[in-house]
């Protein structure tokens, strides 16, 4: 089978093997362009606006309300209802887009399964475009998978709602041209999805539902609006049918919930306390700040003053608009082999998840299957009704921008502490390399937002004054070159025979990279993206 003829400007640079052509449609791939085309311009613009807002940062400049949107923030306006199916979020487990993965999320007893082309997933062409036909079968309910032992793998009769989280705006799809520019991998994602999934979606009683990351402004989101509409009139399906929860997952962000959930009002299902990449977020716009320093970051929980304003204003903004507002992720993961160490991650999940419906949340997010009755039990007890957008207005809690910008602790630093940072990011990285975007780490499912922190928080803490260990030891350059050699030794050891499975030594170079530059990269999958195929 020859592979699909593209329209004039649009060229695939990748492999389009006969199954993948399934995907990769003349049909699908001009309607992705047609996208592109309307809308890239306007991303580049956003994008070029980030840049120009840490350059304010930079020079001192403290995030604030903004002045100019007030009259939205005063407004009495409110989201659309959402469908049926997501009216109870209380539990949504999160994975990347491979067959056995999905399989096992849709039938983990979850409300919600959303599939992840970004933090979760190495974005490896093959990775993207199965993920496409994994999600499409899935769908079709004929998905079915037989690992090398032989244990097979099907859908039960009764699954999670699925939602999909396209990448972010800054991470481009390079195997696809426009007009001789890379498309925005998110366009492209949501593209084919949404081309070939929407109309099946809502014969089967549900619909295209959507989570989008790293959202920055309000007029990201509107951005999204947009494309939402030009896709539904495309398609021929009504406007209003799409529906998004936007990740809160960047500190500008926290700052204009209402403006992003008004833009988005008619395709709104709420948002969610994205917590890890929210951490990083702070990290990064706050990198040249004299007075910024984070504690190890196993200290910097949702009990710090920083992190429950955000998760708080979040709930209160929400419910107030009548949406949907989604907890956060545990990253525990069940420990084999050691019922005290999984009696205490099961225990830290419990007091997490009671914590989160206390503060009004409608749902939360966990990492593993083994993790839904936990969180569950917790929901099902604290929130009886589908949700609490009703019952938990929150109108007592009253979040300042101080309040947002307090952050703590700033102490302790410890070697430990850095150590572990070095040794995630370069486990991390040597897993995504190698293709593997979820990662268990230490008894932690981590993704790219855990990695991010890692590396940030050690090229900040050798630049920052504060950046000083519990010893008195200043975190310098040399201190981390003579460790990243140490840690690799560590993780050698501790993989075994699995170590030639990943790009180790490979990560560690680029981790030392990113640490050395005195240019901070803004996210280390650009680099990384750059040495996969």
């Amino acid at each position: 089978m020859n592979a699909p003829r593209y329209g004039p400007g649009i060229e695939i640079t990748a492999d389009v093997t006969p199954e993948f052509a399934q995907i990769l449609t003349s049909d699908a791939v001009a309607f992705a362009a047609r996208l592109q085309r309307a809308f890239g311009p306007r991303r580049t613009q956003l994008l070029a606006r980030r840049v120009a807002r840490q350059v304010q940062f930079d020079a001192g400049q403290l995030p604030d309300f903004l002045a100019d949107t007030r009259a939205v923030r005063d407004g009495n306006w409110t989201c659309d209802p959402v469908p049926a199916d997501i009216q109870d979020r209380r539990v949504e487990i999160t994975g990347p887009v491979d067959r056995k993965m999905i399989i096992n999320a849709l039938n983990s007893g979850a409300k919600v399964f959303m599939a992840d082309f970004e933090d979760a997933n190495t974005p490896r062409w093959a990775n993207n475009i199965q993920g496409q036909l994994n999600l499409r079968d899935a769908i079709r309910r004929r998905i079915d998978y037989t690992s090398p032992e032989g244990k097979a793998y099907r859908l039960n009769a009764k699954t999670a709602v699925l939602f999909v989280r396209p990448r972010g705006w800054h991470l481009p799809e390079k195997h696809m041209l426009v007009d001789g520019e890379p498309i925005a991998g998110g366009i492209f994602d949501f593209a084919l999805y949404v081309f070939h999934n929407a109309k099946e979606l809502l014969a089967r009683g549900s619909g295209p539902y959507f989570y989008l990351p790293k959202v920055e402004s309000h007029l990201e989101a509107r951005l999204w609006n947009d494309i939402f509409v030009m896709a539904q009139d495309d398609l021929g399906i009504p406007r209003g049918t799409i529906k998004a929860t936007v990740l809160i997952e960047t500190v500008l962000a926290a700052f204009e919930m209402d403006e992003i959930l008004y833009e988005l009002r008619h395709h709104s299902a709420g948002l969610n306390a994205g917590r890890w990449d929210y951490i990083f977020s702070c990290i990064k716009k706050f990198r040249s700040n004299r007075d910024f320093c984070l504690a190890d970051r196993a200290l910097v929980t949702m009990t710090t003053h920083f992190m429950k304003s955000y998760a708080e204003l979040l709930v209160k903004t929400c419910h107030r608009r009548n949406a949907h507002a989604m907890g956060g992720m545990a990253a525990q993961i069940p420990v084999k082999n050691d019922e005290e160490a999984n009696a205490q991650a099961f225990a830290k999940v419990k007091a997490d998840k009671e914590r989160e419906a206390t503060y009004g949340h409608d749902g939360t997010w966990v990492a593993h299957p083994g993790l839904v009755p936990v969180a569950r039990e917790a929901f099902d007890r604290l929130m009886p009704a589908p949700n609490q957008i009703a019952t938990k207005k929150r109108d007592d809690v009253r979040v300042a921008a101080s309040d947002l910008l307090r952050f703590e602790p700033e102490k302790p630093i410890t070697e430990a502490g850095l150590r572990l940072n070095i040794n995630v990011a370069i486990q991390y990285v040597g897993a995504w390399l190698a293709g593997q975007g979820a990662v268990p780490i230490f008894n932690l499912m981590e993704d790219a937002a855990t990695a991010e922190i890692s590396r940030s928080q050690v090229w900040q803490w050798i630049r920052s004054p504060k950046g000083v260990l519990d010893d008195g030891r200043k975190v310098t350059k040399a201190m981390v070159t003579q460790m990243i050699p140490e840690e690799i030794a560590k993780i050698r050891d501790l993989l075994g025979e699995a170590f030639g499975e990943g790009r180790y030594e490979e990560a560690a170079r680029i981790v030392g990279d990113l640490i050395a530059s005195d240019t901070f990269v803004e996210f280390l999958t650009l680099p990384a993206y750059e040495r996969i195929d």
